[in-house]
């Protein structure tokens, strides 16, 4: 039996690293067993440097037919489990085929690589990064180990950021203006308002602001959109009058946000809305919802 569990246990094990490891900055991911690693972050255009190190078990040797390293942008979704779309693929042959009879170091180098879109975790999509070592074999698997990393993308504060103003209202019952400081938000920002109440001939109880993110991957039949409530804040607790005005000011750093997604190498996207409830003292709720653009803002060290 112990002979048996050799014979299918790899015969090496790889090791990949990066040359400023150690002072990168890491992050956390959260894997498909459900526990979270911390990874390196790296943005578009970086330099990718490092090595990969391949060790031999005790008394064992590994023949092979090539040691290669690949730099994946992929792409998952999940009603299409197991498929993943690359829409970045660069590789580097890192041996010739040949033995292994000891540790062997392997230097690798991918130069200013083009990372256009963000690492994601969805409800139904993923988009990862990694690295791929793969040591070729005949008549027996491949050997392969993964290295995930993050890829975050950051962009300067928009030169127009017009504000929001809008009108809600039910014919001779009630009448409200709403209006937002600005339309595109950074991840850490905060979001400043106020509720104008012009006509209230209706009994309300409370009313709130919702963050919402929605979610839509596929396209056509195979359209999924998943809505998510990530943020309720009360704006008011008690029944307004004419001409009351309730400020807001929400803080979105406390919540796990993302960019907005806008049609992601045509896969998905994934937006933003102010959702604004009012509920009444018979509990109807009336909803008035505005999409806002999040951005992410690249902080002050």
């Amino acid at each position: 039996m112990n002979y048996l569990v050799g014979v299918f246990k790899p015969p090496c094990n790889i090791f990949v690293s990066f040359a400023d490891g150690r002072r990168r900055e890491q992050v956390p991911l959260k894997k498909e067993n459900g526990k979270t690693v911390m990874v390196a972050l790296f943005q578009s255009q970086e330099n990718i440097v490092g090595e990969v190190v391949i060790e031999p078990i005790h008394g064992m040797k590994v023949e092979h037919n090539g040691v290669k390293i690949e730099l994946l942008g992929q792409i998952e979704l999940y009603f299409d489990r197991g498929n993943f779309y690359d829409f970045t693929s660069l590789v580097r042959e890192l041996d010739v085929p040949g033995e292994l009879y000891e540790r062997k170091t392997y230097p690798f180098e991918f130069s200013t690589v083009e990372m256009p879109y963000e690492s994601y975790n969805g409800v139904n999509v993923r988009l990862r990064y990694i690295l791929k070592v793969t040591i070729s074999r005949n008549f027996v698997s491949n050997i392969v180990e993964y290295q995930d990393f993050v890829v975050r993308n950051y962009t300067p504060p928009p030169s127009i950021n017009n504000s929001i103003k809008m009108e809600v209202g039910i014919e001779d019952c009630l009448h409200i203006e709403f209006e937002y400081s600005k339309s595109k938000y950074h991840l850490k920002d905060v979001i400043i308002g106020k509720i104008y109440f012009l006509l209230v001939r209706i009994k309300l109880k409370n009313m709130e602001l919702e963050i919402r993110r929605r979610e839509s991957t596929g396209s056509g039949p195979n359209t999924y959109v998943e809505t998510e409530t990530l943020a309720k804040f009360e704006l008011m607790d008690g029944a307004p009058v004419r001409g009351e005005s309730i400020p807001i000011r929400l803080f979105l750093s406390p919540y796990e946000l993302t960019p907005t997604y806008r049609n992601i190498n045509n896969k998905y996207s994934v937006k933003y809305y102010l959702n604004l409830v009012l509920v009444d003292e018979e509990d109807r709720r009336y909803f008035k919802q505005q999409e806002i653009t999040m951005y992410r803002l690249l902080e002050a060290s």
